[in-house]
């Protein structure tokens, strides 16, 4: 019986994860399908037990889903639980649906590969939703010690630093007071996505030449957040590599093989260029 994947999110037409999976599905010789399906936030009980009746064999959750969705599983991997975000749901055997993060571990990977391991600075996370929440405990498993999160409503940055154990809680103007000390600056809002809000989450007025500045965004390629960042002498790291190594990852949690990141890279980066 032919396997079908999906990806649900609000909204879901920029998701360029239909190209990448299916691509990965025919290189692969894989008989198996990957759709894109809208599904808003009143919705979601109704689409996650509708995705179990029609036998989906796993799916990626995107923006607004990945906290919500928790309730609606049976069993979470314990970085998930642990980051109170889900981003891959993958059908058991026994057809109980399990809960997986791959968002963090692939931002690491992504933001290691493109600059190499700078564990020995500090860094800010801006946004302290389901990805910048995935990304804080990553980076901490990985042995970045000092990582500190702002966000616009402070109390949701503060709920991630205490369950982190380490580092501050920060408002959106105290950061921007304090940019200047940080030497990895990641945007993990959904500011600047191609169907969404422009502009840029705080100023980048006090950020510090050489920096490593990092957006989640990979549709557009560069970001607001890029190019301001860019214009001042930062060293870049675009969204792509985060979104083909998370999904490369679930994929390996569906069907047991990890697929080829370098050759995707490529083919995004012409795409979305």
């Amino acid at each position: 019986m032919k396997k079908w994947f999906a990806v649900i999110g609000d909204p879901i037409e920029h998701s360029k994860s239909p190209f990448m999976h299916n691509t990965w599905f025919q290189e692969m010789g894989i008989d198996a399908a990957y759709i894109p399906i809208h599904v808003k936030r009143e919705n979601l009980r109704e689409a996650v037990a509708a995705l179990k009746l029609l036998g989906a064999s796993g799916w990626n959750v995107t923006i607004p889903h990945k906290e919500e969705i928790i309730q609606f599983l049976d069993e979470l991997d314990p970085m998930a639980e642990k980051m109170g975000a889900v981003n891959t749901v993958v059908r058991q055997e026994d057809g109980t649906l399990k809960g997986y993060n791959t968002d963090g571990a692939g931002f690491v990977h992504a933001l290691e590969e493109a600059v190499g391991k700078h564990k020995e600075n500090k860094v800010l996370i801006i946004g302290a939703g389901g990805a910048g929440r995935g990304i804080a405990f990553a980076l901490k498993e990985y042995g970045y010690k000092q990582v500190d999160i702002a966000n616009r409503t402070v109390s949701k940055a503060e709920s991630i630093i205490q369950e982190l154990g380490s580092g501050t809680a920060l408002s959106l103007e105290e950061a921007e007071k304090q940019l200047s000390q940080y030497g990895i600056v990641i945007q993990a809002t959904s500011l600047g996505l191609s169907t969404g809000e422009s502009g840029l989450p705080i100023s980048l007025d006090g950020l510090q030449k050489e920096v490593i500045a990092a957006d989640i965004v990979y549709n557009p390629l560069m970001t607001p957040f890029l190019l301001e960042a860019e214009k001042r002498g930062a060293k870049i790291v675009t969204g792509l590599g985060m979104f083909v190594h998370q999904g490369a990852i679930a994929f390996k949690h569906w069907l047991g093989q990890y697929p080829d990141t370098e050759e995707m890279m490529k083919r995004l980066m012409e795409q979305l260029k």
